[in-house]
């Protein structure tokens, strides 16, 4: 079992409706669309942060990442990512990933409880 988050650019949403609303137009365009994208600078500037805090799970021998999926960069497609995070890890994981995304400038949307993370 995973705990997801997407990050993204853009104006905050309002609420966690219309934030899910933003998500799901991202999602289908950037993920689930035909053509790949890039990760946008700031994008991979966010998961270059992430990977300073814990190593990608591509890398890590001593099973101390929280990431469920690597390399992490590859989750990511133009402004968004949607990454998966292992869950006996989430709590600090999604923390310290919803903080830095807010540090960045960035809108950090969990999934699972279809809201907006301060």
């Amino acid at each position: 079992m995973t705990y997801d988050l997407a990050v993204w650019e853009g104006e905050r949403p309002a609420d966690d409706k219309t934030a899910g609303r933003v998500f799901t137009e991202l999602y289908d365009h950037y993920i689930d669309g035909e053509l790949d994208h890039r990760p946008t600078e700031r994008i991979a500037a966010y998961v270059a942060a992430l990977l300073e805090r814990w190593c990608d799970m591509t890398e890590d021998e001593s099973d101390t990442s929280p990431w469920a999926t690597g390399p992490l960069i590859d989750e990511a497609s133009g402004p968004l990512i949607y990454f998966a995070m292992r869950w006996s890890m989430a709590e600090e994981a999604s923390a310290y990933a919803a903080f830095l995304a807010e540090s960045m400038g960035l809108v950090c949307f969990d999934v699972q409880q279809d809201g907006l993370r301060p």
